[in-house]
This record gives C-alpha cells, structure tokens and sequence, in this order.
C-alpha cells in the first residue's frame, strides 16, 4: 500500500508540474502572438493616418556635386528646413532615394562641416549624407554605413602655375597650398608635398576655390567629383590626376576614400535599414548619380 500510494503522488507531481510547463509555453505563445498583432496594428495605424517615419538628414548645402544650396525645386530639390532655400546635388539625390525604398519622408537640415557629427551624434539629425570619409577617428565617435561613394583623391591648380604640367606630386614641391578643413584632403595629403608652404585651411570645399581661382594659394587637393565640379565654374584651372602613378602619387588607405553615411553609435537599426538600400546599388550607379549632379550644378548652369 505504501508504495502503491507513493508512485501515485509522483504521478501526481508530474502532471502538475507538465500542466505548469504547458500553462507556461502557451502563455509565451499568446504573448509573441499578441506582440505580433500590435505590431501589425500599429503598421496599420501608420498607413491609416498617412504618417511616416522621419529621416532627418544633415549636409553643408554648400559642397557641389554632393550638396548644394538652391533657390527653387528644379530637378527634385528639396525644401531645406527653417529656410525658403532648397537643396539638390548627390547627396540629396541619395537621400531621396533610400526615402523613397524604405517607405519614408526626408528632410534636409542645412548644418556646418564641424558640427555635422555633434548633430548625429546629439540625436538632432538622425544621419549626415555630407560626403564624409569613412575615417578611423570620426568612427569614434559615429558609426557608418556602407559606402555610398569611392572618390579619388586629386589635385587642382591654375592654369598659370608652374604645376599646371605635373606628373606626380613630385613635382608640386614648394607649392603654396590649402583645402578644406577637417578633411583627408587637408590633414593627410598636403603634408605629402615635399616643402609644401600650408595655409590655413578653408572652412568650405568653395572657400579653397575662390582661394585657388584669387591667386591665394597655388593649388588645393580635393576629390575627383568636387574637381570635376570645379572645372566648369572655373575653366582656368587644371585638373591633376596622379592615380595613374601610384609611386608619385597621394598614398591614402582605402577608408580615407570610401564615402559613407554617419549615424548615432549604436544606431543598428538605421544603419542596417539604409545598407540594406545600398547594398542592392553597384559602383556603376553610385557613378551615374554623380554624373547627373555634376551635370545640374548650379554652376554648371552658371556658365552657360
């Protein structure tokens, strides 16, 4: 009897503890579904009030081809908040379309070369597409995307300078030079020039140009687009191109030339949703979209 009695409470102590375990795997079950349904409720929510998600995007709107400032929509440009003015250029266009992938409304906030990390990093902008290099010390502070953009470094000089025919940068010895400030082109190539005489740096890409275009300096390092660029607003300055020589040329790593997106550390989600647009566009259309802003700059058309 004894033991008859005492198989019969295990019995009974694992039914109970079987009813637990079920009481509590179904309750974890109706609890993802119902998390499940809000979800789909809020989405609905969403798309019934027509409100979307907000990407607030930071850039200069003074850096053609990337960013620039206009005074009207043409082509696409976007209003620029808390101005009447507008901004179009490769950034924009990029901008506008990831928006436009990932279901959601974009606005621009025209913002310093400085203060573009202390916005993203403060949570004001949710990103910055300002044609920033994917750096080690900016990742200290950000995180990136993938890139959006690869842009060679390159150099400009006028016409009448004894640089205008250089092969390498060999050959800029002695060179009186500037270019933007807090960039690769500033920080990291000038000092490759051999007795290179180094002006301050410019607080703009179009700063260093009207420094160029005066006479200031002798030459500016820049990028390949910004180049690109500057040769249609000012056809007395010379393009070189030393990536054809790369024993005389800029040494720079590749991150130094990668352009990405900038986003709050830690910021997964963001970034991952915007690589995910990026990771479907290849070289070719990153190139194509850069030759369509070089095309619409506004002094492109200046010129005409």
């Amino acid at each position: 009897m004894n033991l008859k009695r005492l198989l019969a409470l295990l019995l009974a102590a694992v039914m109970v503890f079987a009813f637990a375990a079920c009481s509590s795997s179904q309750k974890k079950a109706d609890d993802a579904e119902a998390q499940q349904e809000e979800t789909q409720q809020d989405a609905s929510d969403e798309a019934a009030s027509g409100e979307k998600r907000v990407l607030r995007v930071g850039m200069e709107c003074a850096y053609a081809p990337y960013n620039w400032t206009q005074a009207t929509d043409e082509n696409g440009a976007v209003p620029i908040q808390d101005s009447s003015d507008y901004a179009y250029g490769y950034d924009v266009m990029m901008a506008k379309y990831i928006c436009d992938k990932l279901g959601w409304e974009l606005e621009i906030y025209r913002t310093d070369w400085d203060s573009l990390p202390l916005g993203v990093v403060s949570g004001k902008l949710d990103c910055a597409i300002a044609g920033q290099s994917i750096t080690s010390e900016r990742l200290e502070t950000v995180d990136f995307t993938e890139p959006y953009y690869y842009a060679s470094i390159v150099a400009l000089t006028r016409d009448d300078t004894p640089y205008a025919e250089a092969k390498g940068i060999s050959e800029l010895k002695g060179a009186k030079a500037t270019s933007q400030i807090n960039t690769v082109w500033y920080d990291v190539c000038l000092p490759q020039i051999e007795d290179c005489d180094i002006q301050p740096a410019m607080e703009t890409a179009p700063a260093m140009l009207v420094a160029l275009n005066s006479g200031k300096v002798d030459l500016v390092t820049t990028d390949m687009p910004t180049a690109q660029a500057a040769l249609i607003a000012y056809p007395n300055f010379r393009l070189l191109d030393f990536n054809e020589n790369a024993e005389d040329n800029f040494v720079v790593s590749e991150e130094e030339i990668n352009i990405g997106i900038s986003v709050q550390k830690g910021n997964d989600e963001l970034r991952e949703a915007i690589n995910s647009v990026l990771s479907e566009m290849t070289a070719e259309d990153f190139n194509r979209m850069m030759d369509e802003a070089i095309s619409v700059q506004p002094l492109s058309s200046s010129e005409e």
